[in-house]
């Protein structure tokens, strides 16, 4: 079929998490209540972190910049999915689409690629803790940190560029809640072989290579907290440890099981299912991962507190 033949798409309808109406209200009101939870916790972090001087140091410049992303990547998503919650036709145009998918693309690649950078530097924090302040400077943290949202604008500009050149023709709902890659190659008219490649390579680099370097980073963490003689010093090393390790698991384990599987996947409503955890409630349990499990961020916040009663 020639292109001039294609009826060109210029909206889409996000089939959204149910069909059933009953649900509607009550998901709006959790998503709410999700939504209120991560801005104020990921916001409470970034503000705390920059009120305390202690706190300045490349461990939390880490986790501020992944606040701002875990903050950033809930609002792309959850806004237009609570209105979508509360509207008779759950409608986005084509250009609203595309760039909620270049932003999604964005900020979860940047995920990906920070809490690589934080697994590096809890590595060098255990195993090479007189050099620490030497091997992680600010100008290293700095580099670090430009080249993970640069790795994220240059994935995202790649996937974005090649989804603009797919065709999409009568065939116009989206069985998600958001404009994901997946969804929509499934409704394209084109060949989807260029995008294809693009998300196996894409995968591979942003999802497999940052995996392979947290293991490597945690089985040398491992090795160096078995040498500690003291079971004290070898509980408090890997409680440093533990927070990132639970926001990795969680993170990663929910974003391989959409983007890890084979391309013509069938089970969408699973992906579904998976996406809620990486793009809606790892943004909100992050900050409280890092800050219950944190003795520092609780002795920051304290004096905060104290700070603003008196």
């Amino acid at each position: 079929m020639e292109k001039e033949n294609y009826s060109l798409v210029t909206e889409f309808i996000l089939r959204g998490l149910t069909d059933q109406p009953e649900l509607q209200m009550p998901l709006f009101f959790l998503f709410l209540g999700i939504y209120v939870i991560t801005v104020v916790g990921n916001l409470s972090m970034i503000i705390l972190i920059g009120l305390s001087s202690h706190l300045h140091n490349p461990m939390y410049c880490f986790l501020s910049s992944l606040s701002f992303i875990d903050l950033c990547q809930s609002t792309v998503i959850i806004p237009k999915m609570l209105l979508n919650f509360v509207s008779e036709k759950n409608t986005i145009s084509y250009s609203e689409c595309m760039t909620q998918f270049y932003f999604f693309g964005f900020f979860a690649i940047s995920e990906c690629q920070m809490l690589a950078v934080m697994a590096y530097d809890r590595y060098v924090a255990v195993c090479h803790p007189l050099r620490y302040n030497l091997i992680m400077s600010y100008q290293v943290c700095s580099w670090l940190v430009c080249g993970v949202y640069m790795l994220g604008f240059l994935g995202a500009t790649a996937h974005t560029s090649c989804l603009i050149r797919a065709f999409f023709c009568n065939e116009n709902v989206i069985n998600h809640y958001f404009c994901d890659l997946l969804p929509l190659l499934k409704l394209s008219c084109s060949s989807t072989y260029v995008n294809e490649v693009v998300t196996l390579a894409s995968n591979a680099f942003n999802i497999f290579f940052p995996t392979l370097t947290i293991i490597c980073s945690y089985v040398l963490i491992i090795a160096c907290i078995l040498k500690i003689q003291s079971t004290e010093g070898r509980s408090k090393t890997f409680s440093t440890c533990s927070s990132h390790i639970a926001a990795v698991g969680v993170f990663f384990g929910s974003l391989a099981f959409m983007y890890l599987k084979p391309f013509s996947v069938k089970y969408m409503d699973q992906g579904k299912v998976s996406s809620v955890f990486y793009t809606i409630l790892v943004p909100m349990l992050n900050p409280l991962i890092y800050s219950l499990r944190n003795k520092d961020v609780k002795i920051a916040l304290k004096k905060v507190i104290e700070r603003l009663k008196f």
